[in-house]
């Protein structure tokens, strides 16, 4: 794949030595494209791939790959101790709620202490200016509330995965209280983002993912709950805020050591269904039914309040709901029609529609 340079976040990443877990998935390989185009050096630290096929492999960057198992932490200290990166993005998990009540131990194992490991390694590592833990919009008790979540908000969870990301964020901030609070430490912050769509999601029980293998497969799409309501928003929204945090913390701006929220809009709080009708646009012979079978307990109401990121940051989403859904199917349509693979050009198309908006994280 072609790269470019991308002038961004204050030049923050060009140079940098940027190690991002959970490479191989979803966010992570964006996040990889990203920091690749930003000038950074990128190491990873991952296992295989999950699917066939995958976004990872279809970018092919030019990164240093270590494919560990965040549960080992000897072999995380030795990944560290080795590369000495200077901030760590930490997107590395079991992401998927109706696999953690099939695999609740492993869940619970990577989530938090595999979170523990890299936190253990980070404070051993003298290089190591800022960290960024990623967790979730899921990791607040969940009251079915129609107001939005705030980051001062209880933590809790009813299934596995939910609960174990609580658990996460109780673990960053208990090594932030207990072992970063000095001047030479690197400064922790923790991101939630909302239901993070794009190109390249391949991961089971995931809407879009669900329905692109539904129509690869020329079969009816089976939904399990067609009014929940999530804050769906792209991923290169998601990251635009896990890149803004980290170039705060890389300046040594102390009071961004905390947890954030990086949701969309409130109009971007939609139902399964709206979602569905939405792709439409795309998939012309998209159909779909709703599965009378029992179904493990998942949230019906999830919306995330991104103020504090908003006036504390200057971090605002740049493409909206309609926008969001509208690249994403363009992305899997290009891929399932030419095998193209568009990752590089939408960047390129956000970053732009970012600078038109005049947001200041845009600025070299």
């Amino acid at each position: 794949m072609e790269m470019l340079e991308l002038k961004a976040f204050g030049a923050a990443y060009r140079g940098r030595r940027v190690l991002v877990t959970g490479h191989t998935g979803f966010k992570g390989s964006w996040l990889c494209l990203w920091l690749n185009a930003l000038g950074a050096e990128v190491i990873g630290l991952a296992l295989d791939p999950a699917t066939e096929p995958n976004h990872w492999d279809l970018l092919a960057l030019p990164v240093t790959d270590h494919r560990i198992d965040i549960r080992n932490e000897a072999a995380v200290r030795d990944v560290f101790a080795d590369e000495r990166p200077e901030i760590v993005f930490h997107l590395a998990a079991q992401p998927l709620v109706r696999r953690s009540y099939r695999e609740p131990i492993a869940t619970w194992s990577t989530n938090v202490m595999g979170t523990a490991h890299i936190l253990e390694a980070v404070r051993h590592t003298p290089d190591v200016r800022a960290a960024v833990v990623v967790t979730t919009d899921k990791c607040y008790e969940n009251r079915e509330s129609t107001w939005p979540y705030r980051e001062h908000d209880r933590l809790g969870g009813h299934d596995p995965y939910s609960a174990s990301k609580a658990g996460a964020e109780l673990v960053a901030a208990s090594y932030r209280a207990a072992f970063m609070h000095d001047a030479v430490a690197p400064l922790l912050a923790t991101a939630r983002g909302g239901n993070v769509i794009g190109g390249g999601d391949w991961s089971e029980d995931r809407l879009i993912p669900d329905l692109v293998r539904s129509l690869i497969d020329n079969q009816k799409l089976t939904i399990r709950s067609p009014q929940a309501t999530r804050p769906w928003q792209h991923v290169l929204d998601c990251l635009s805020g896990y890149l803004l945090l980290g170039q705060h913390l890389l300046d040594g701006n102390a009071t961004c050591a905390g947890p954030w929220n990086f949701g969309p809009e409130q109009q971007g709080s939609r139902t399964v269904e709206e979602v569905l009708q939405a792709l439409v646009h795309d998939w012309p012979r998209l159909d779909w039914q709703v599965t009378d079978s029992h179904q493990p307990h998942e949230a019906g109401q999830l919306r995330l309040d991104s103020a504090k990121a908003r006036t504390r940051l200057g971090w605002r989403p740049v493409w909206g709901f309609e926008q969001a859904i509208r690249q994403t199917g363009s992305w899997y349509r290009q891929w399932l029609e030419s095998g193209e693979v568009t990752s590089l050009d939408q960047l390129c198309a956000y970053t732009a529609d970012a600078t038109a908006s005049g947001l200041d994280w845009m600025k070299p």
